[in-house]
């Protein structure tokens, strides 16, 4: 049987009295069976749900394990995982915005202005906003060689890449554009990346367990992932240093992924998401980067750096509004705001440990389900 801890669930009463409805808080006990069901599945070696409303956490559990192999670590709630392309929306797309309400860039700029070294016909043609909803046309992921010959040689070779489909006229999801949106971050903000979503979202959210590259202390209760070369390597499973080959080679800091977060972290940048952004984005700002895009195609799912219902939200709750917005990682989170319900839903797992075969979508889609049920109950 999968280990539980518990370190909030408030399952005492039968429901939890939030600002804009009530969460049928026993319903919430749905989450756990379908948890232990994947972990017997060998979907994972453990994860972190959390479910919260604008008002803070009404449910916080971690089960099994972060590490089994070379000795098996208990997880816990304050469990550090490598996001992935969680880090698209919360750190480069977040920090866009910011420097939109700044008027420090437009998002109808077009990518050249902020990124000279990109010529051709179509470096005019591409604007921010196609790289923030993946219509730019550019390949989902350029050659790992291209990466292998030092950073700077890396973004000769990031700027060189032409697209493939017409700019605007097809969504393709890809990292090159958040590769780039990341380095749009660096120019225009003045600094790094790192930094300026460190001073301008994290710092101002107390988010003080989210960051690129964590220090020994946060590394320390990292979960594992996998070993850099694969399983049939022999090397040991990373933990605290990021697992997309393309960020490490980078230095661990880009636009695509790198970041590392907590799930109470992540609980505090989706309270003040529900609460309208402040104090790091304004209300109409925040309505802007979640809007469906295009507006002519509700059906295409995509907003500002976020997925609202597109073929990547198999890890959706099926019962979350239209107002809903979220985004998955590849070392298997997922983490979906919904305003429509006042309702947050993170799962934080480790899919890719002991063998790198779990799959997680289903269950974090399911447990969505269950969250989103529990928010409705009352209406």
């Amino acid at each position: 049987m999968i280990r539980q801890l518990t370190s909030l669930c408030l399952l005492l009463g039968a429901t939890a009295a939030i600002a804009k409805t009530e969460i049928d808080v026993d319903h919430l006990r749905h989450i756990a069976d379908r948890v232990h069901e994947a972990h017997e599945a060998g979907e994972f070696a453990g994860c972190v749900v959390a479910v919260g409303t604008s008002d803070g956490l009404v449910y916080l559990e971690a089960f099994g394990d972060r590490q089994v192999i070379p000795e098996r670590i208990e997880m816990t709630t304050d469990t550090v995982f490598d996001m992935a392309s969680v880090t698209k929306p919360v750190a480069t797309a977040t920090s866009i915005m910011v420097l939109f309400e700044r008027g420090a860039l437009r998002l109808t700029d077009p990518i050249n202005k902020h990124l000279p070294e990109i010529t051709g016909e179509h470096a005019g043609r591409i604007a921010i906003n196609d790289l923030l909803t993946h219509r730019s046309g550019y390949i989902p992921d350029n050659p790992i060689g291209d990466y292998q010959h030092g950073v700077d040689e890396s973004w000769k070779r990031l700027f060189a890449l032409e697209p493939t489909d017409k700019p605007g006229t097809k969504f393709k999801y890809s990292d090159v554009n958040f590769e780039l949106l990341g380095k749009i971050v660096e120019r225009v903000g003045g600094e790094p990346l790192d930094v300026f979503a460190k001073k301008s979202i994290f710092e101002p959210l107390g988010m003080k367990e989210t960051g690129y590259n964590p220090g020994p202390e946060l590394a320390a209760r990292a979960a594992a992932t996998e070993p850099r070369n694969g399983f049939a390597s022999g090397e040991p499973s990373l933990v605290g240093e990021v697992h997309d080959p393309r960020a490490a080679l980078l230095g661990g800091v880009a636009g695509h992924a790198g970041l590392f977060s907590t799930a109470e972290d992540l609980a505090r940048y989706a309270e003040a998401m529900l609460k309208g952004g402040v104090p790091v984005l304004h209300r109409k700002t925040l309505e802007l980067m979640t809007e469906p895009l295009p507006k002519s195609d509700p059906s295409f799912g995509r907003s500002r750096g976020w997925d609202k219902g597109s073929s990547y939200s198999s890890n959706r709750g099926q019962l979350m509004t239209a107002e809903a917005y979220g985004h998955g990682g590849f070392t298997g989170n997922a983490f979906w705001i919904d305003p429509g319900l006042d309702l947050y839903v993170i799962f934080l797992s480790n899919r890719l440990h002991p063998d790198g075969k779990g799959s997680v979508n289903d269950l974090a889609g399911r447990i969505g389900t269950i969250a989103a049920a529990a928010a409705e109950a009352d209406r």
